[in-house]
Parts: C-alpha cells; sequence; structure tokens
C-alpha cells in the first residue's frame, strides 16, 4: 500500500521530542493520530508528506508539545490540499471552545456535529 506509514516512513534525523511514555493520554490525541492515518490512505496527503511535516512541527518544540505539533501538522497538511477550508477550521475551533467552556467539570466534553 503506497500510504502505509510502515512502507514509506523515513528515519528521524536528529533529536526531537518524543512521544508521551503512553500513546495517547487524551481522547482528542487518538482522534489525530486517526484523522492523519485516515486521511493518508484516502490520499490526501502521503506518510512521507506527513512525516516531514511532523518533523517541521517537532524541530524545536519541547516534549510536552508532541502532539500539539501532530495537530499542527495535520491542519497544515489538510489546509494545503484543500480538504480543510480556514473557514472551516476557525468555526469547528470556536464551536469546540464554547462546548468546552458549557460542559460541567469532569463531564466529557461533546461536540453536536451540524
Amino acid at each position: 500500500m503506497p500510504n502505509d506509514p510502515a512502507h514509506d516512513a523515513p528515519a528521524a534525523a536528529g533529536p526531537s521530542p518524543q512521544p508521551p511514555a503512553a500513546a495517547f493520554s487524551e481522547p482528542w490525541q487518538a482522534r489525530a493520530f486517526a484523522i492523519a492515518v485516515l486521511a493518508s490512505r484516502q490520499g490526501c496527503f502521503t506518510w512521507s508528506e506527513w512525516t516531514r511535516a511532523l518533523s517541521r512541527e517537532l524541530h524545536g518544540a519541547s516534549d510536552a508539545a508532541y502532539f500539539d505539533c501532530w495537530l499542527s501538522a495535520l491542519q497544515s497538511l489538510l489546509l494545503g490540499a484543500g480538504t480543510l477550508g480556514p473557514g472551516e477550521l476557525c468555526e469547528r475551533r470556536r464551536a469546540w471552545e464554547e462546548a468546552y467552556r458549557r460542559t460541567p467539570h469532569g463531564t466529557p466534553v461533546s461536540l453536536n456535529v451540524r
């Protein structure tokens, strides 16, 4: 499979932040991972393009920012490919911010998708 991460992932070039010990410490991190894999499989970008974008984001980032870099790389690739428009991204971010502000502490945040 040409977009399979196992087939064309390049070797890391130099030190970079390491992923946390647990694969995902928050549900959104698992979702970002799944979206990246699915978008690659659907041809939005190749896995090599993904690893280059993630590498650019990781360069100079702290270990704590690992999955923030994932999210930034994903957004950059989807915006660059025209898969996601800047307005859609801003609207979704605003909707999530409103959802977490109105969600009681300790309750999972849920976004009602239209």
